[in-house]
């Protein structure tokens, strides 16, 4: 039986989007340790699920991400705790939906599909619900 195909994996460039360049100064350790965290988690769900999908947004420093529709002053964003990939058919919510103990497994909570249209976000920290599947 042949070796199955692992899925591309995310680098810190792809969570960055440049971001890093611009806004050098607002990216402490902290906040790139928590980077890498988050994309470690993040490819391993990934492989798990056989996906592969784009950040839509990674990092985003203050400035960015008072400009993003809805985003919330303490977005997970801000510190590299949370991630937005592409996800237009629905099908990488779909699979996390359908493995809550993968997500558990990989300290991964995601935020309910009817709230992400077109796009899966998953953060590396609890909601202050505490579920591991949450609505804004």
């Amino acid at each position: 039986m042949p070796a199955r195909k692992l899925p591309p994996t995310l680098k810190l460039a792809d969570y960055y989007m440049g971001r890093d360049k611009l806004h050098r100064s607002e990216l402490s350790r902290e906040i790139r340790a928590n980077a890498r965290e988050t994309l470690r988690r993040v490819n391993g769900l990934m492989r798990r699920a056989g996906l592969m999908r784009k950040v839509t947004s990674g990092w985003r420093p203050a400035t960015i991400n008072a400009t993003v529709p809805g985003a919330a002053r303490g977005s997970k964003h801000l510190s590299c705790l949370a991630i937005d990939l592409e996800d237009r058919n629905g099908a990488l919510d779909a699979w996390c939906l359908a493995h809550p103990d993968v997500l558990e497994e990989l300290g991964l909570w995601l935020e309910h599909p009817d709230a992400t249209p077109g796009w899966c976000h998953l953060q590396t920290q609890p909601p202050r619900s505490g579920s591991r599947v949450f609505y804004p």
